[in-house]
């Protein structure tokens, strides 16, 4: 999920919150220090605050290795039409995890292997909304001459419906042979058509007009009641002979659907379908149609609609008619509109609604929806806990307890979680206690359970569950937090900072770095404050401090006030300290106020892109890669920029063309380091070896800083 996913918190850690500005807005010197005899904990405890860790609406599986093999078995043995499927529950593995690049693979795989037409336009649609903000990367392909597939539509034409045609065989003939023409009288009109040609359209027609029935020896017929207009009979008369429909108005083709439906004419009724898809271009007509294609049974018409609904996510979901038709939607018409992929359509529709608010209406009637398309115990599983996540945030206990116990019932342990918070809610902190305790005891523990249990407890057993926690699965970022606030409300400074310095080592969250902000202004280090603020904003530029309540560009500019300026060379002396130092966050901080008094912007966007990878955050250091692409001071640098953008993105080829492009109009050192990156990563011939070594040798002879040769 994009969007942090809070919980309820427990009541002893419900502090009053400190308003910043007024703390920081005094004269340098005037704070209190920690050592002051009037400072006690609970003025800390009120500033330093650790929520709860949310329950998360995850699938978490005991064991990730055995169900990964499972899938992966499953995967050899399956049909086709399942693959897709087993991807998706693949990338919800990874997705609890937290691995971003392998939930994208999965995703990219369900989409190649995707058996149905309507497959490949959700797992398209869901590749794209993963991908937000790099359309970029799409047009850079194009300068390549290739195409992101992903981004582009997909032709609904190429699905197939079953059409039956007359089967003359089954009705008996009675008609008169010397009629070769029929007449249909519609209102004041008469229009003559091809007796046998109508007759041929369908089982109701022939019979009709060839079998026991009045019409059958009658040469005129009248059809005025049967909602056709005159124009709308005499093109389907100009169908029966031809078989095709010609330039149509939109509304007459909708005429033309319904009768054709009414008379079973299912080749005339597929040629109105498909020819209304090729007309369906914004979400308004799509929006129109869609009541249509449900109406009458209209499956291309139907994923024609589908497909803009999806490709301008999450935007959409702020319309209500759109909102409607996904919501209310009965078996049947999930049917008809994406086919035997329901469930992955959920699923998509599911976390946008849930990145955009958790708590809302259609997230809700998105997620019920879920569940009535699951249909193995995996899928319902995944969407009871999902709703049961739903469900605790909008306070709605009894309902998200039922789902809980149905997600435990099928095998999803981490469900247990929930029921657990539900019961302290409840006020039945033993009960939640031993709840944790039967599951530590009755499976291989995970440090998530440790943690849970924890929250039901006090004293030495809390911090006993929180070190096994952390034993047990070190990226878990509460058990640090916990301890460090509680080292800080015992005034124990360095320690709490040694204490959340040990996940800051090996995990950049963006959690741990306000908890560690908020300890440096607590001792009033604003130098480390600052520092740690202006690497926030690096990662994420619009993050809000205090439960949402600040925002950090807010504070920082606060915290500014208590920090003498730095003149452009104290900033590079600066930078090179900290680059030399692999002091990475300092780095980015230096770089964040470099660019915030101009100079080079492009190279420094660029170094930031390099320090955000080392510290694993690639959709950050994405984002610092095109500003730089933006700031580039020449055509050479930007298309080294692009070469990275390309790379990073898996395209290798590409961004190889990119480094060559660059070196004909200059020889830089970026430009042979980039080619010599992608030659590497690209080509499995050992002999390439010596290309890359002579690479980097022309590299080394360009102008560049030490910093960078030196890597």
């Amino acid at each position: 999920m994009r969007t942090f996913f809070p919980s309820d918190s427990c009541k002893e850690s419900q502090l009053n919150a400190i308003n910043p500005q007024s703390w920081l807005q005094v004269e340098r010197g005037k704070l209190s220090k920690l050592s002051s005899s009037h400072t006690n904990s609970s003025s800390i405890e009120s500033f330093i605050k650790v929520p709860e860790p949310p329950i998360l609406p995850f699938f978490k599986p005991i064991d990730y290795v055995e169900v990964l093999a499972q899938i992966h078995e499953e995967m050899e043995s399956c049909s086709p039409q399942e693959r897709s499927t087993l991807y998706l529950l693949q990338f919800q593995i990874f997705r609890g995890l937290g691995e971003t690049k392998l939930m994208r693979r999965s995703l990219r795989s369900a989409w190649q292997r995707a058996g149905t037409v309507h497959e490949k336009l959700v797992f398209g649609a869901w590749l794209r909304y993963e991908k937000q903000g790099e359309e970029l990367i799409a047009d850079l392909l194009a300068t390549c001459n290739k195409c992101a597939q992903e981004f582009g539509p997909v032709d609904v034409s190429q699905l197939q419906v079953e059409v039956n045609g007359c089967s003359k065989e089954t009705v008996a003939m009675n008609g008169d042979k010397s009629l070769k023409n029929v007449n249909f009288k519609i209102g004041d009109e008469i229009i003559v058509c091809d007796r046998q040609k109508i007759a041929s359209l369908s089982a109701p027609f022939h019979a009709m007009l060839n079998g026991y029935f009045t019409e059958s020896s009658s040469q005129d017929i009248d059809l005025s009641e049967n909602n056709i207009s005159p124009l709308g009979m005499r093109t389907i008369s100009e169908f029966s002979i031809t078989g095709s429909l010609s330039e149509v108005h939109p509304d007459l083709l909708l005429e033309i659907l319904v009768f054709s439906n009414k008379f079973c004419c299912e080749r005339l009724k597929d040629a109105c379908d498909r020819k209304l898809a090729s007309l369906v271009c914004t979400k308004d007509d799509a929006v129109e149609f869609m009541e249509y294609a449900i109406e009458q049974n209209s499956p291309v018409l139907a994923a024609s609609c589908l497909q803009v609904f999806l490709h301008e996510l999450p935007v959409c979901l702020n319309d209500e008619r759109v909102v409607e038709i996904f919501s209310h939607a009965d078996r049947q018409q999930r049917s008809i509109m994406v086919g035997q992929a329901s469930f992955s359509l959920y699923c998509l529709l599911s976390e946008v609604a849930m990145n955009l608010d958790p708590r809302s209406d259609k997230t809700v009637c998105f997620l019920e929806q879920l569940i009535e398309s699951a249909e193995t115990d995996r899928e319902k599983l995944l969407a009871f806990h999902q709703l049961g996540c739903v469900r605790l945030l909008r306070k709605e206990y009894d309902e998200a307890e039922g789902l809980f116990e149905k997600a435990v019932s099928l095998g999803h342990v981490y469900s247990i979680a929930g029921l657990a918070r539900l019961g302290y809610i409840k006020g039945h902190k033993l009960c939640s206690y031993e709840k944790l305790s039967s599951v530590i005891s009755s499976v291989n523990p995970l440090g998530w359970m440790y943690q849970e249990r924890s929250l039901y407890c006090e004293g030495d057993k809390r911090s006993e569950d929180l070190e096994k926690a952390t034993e047990l699965d070190p990226t878990l970022t509460y058990p640090y937090m916990y301890r460090a606030a509680s080292l800080m409300m015992k005034q124990n400074v360095q320690a709490a900072l040694a204490e959340i310095n040990r996940v800051l080592g090996f995990k950049l969250a963006l959690e741990c770095m306000e908890l560690r902000f908020c300890l440096y202004l607590a001792i009033e280090d604003y130098k480390a404050a600052i520092r740690d603020v202006q690497a926030i904003l690096t990662l994420s530029p619009d993050y809000r401090m205090f439960e949402g309540r600040v925002a950090a560009s807010h504070l920082r500019t606060l915290v500014r006030e208590h920090v003498g300026s730095w003149t452009t060379a104290d900033c590079w002396m600066q930078l090179y300290d900290r680059w030399s130092s692999v002091d990475d966050i300092g780095s980015l901080s230096v770089i964040y106020q470099m660019l915030e008094s101009g100079g080079a912007k492009g190279v420094l966007y660029f170094r930031q892109s390099l320090l955000l990878l080392r510290l694993n955050c690639p959709d950050a250091a994405m984002r610092s890669l095109e500003l730089a692409r933006r700031h580039a001071s020449s055509e050479h640098e930007r298309l080294v920029y692009e070469g990275w953008i390309l790379y990073d993105t898996g395209h290798c080829e590409e961004g190889l063309r990119k480094a060559e492009e660059s070196i004909k109009i200059s020889r830089s050192f970026e430009a042979f380091f980039l080619k010599a990156y992608a030659l590497a990563d690209s080509s499995l011939d050992s002999s390439c070896s010596s290309t890359v070594i002579s690479l980097l040798e022309n590299a080394l002879k360009c102008p560049s800083d030490n910093l960078r040769k030196g890597s």
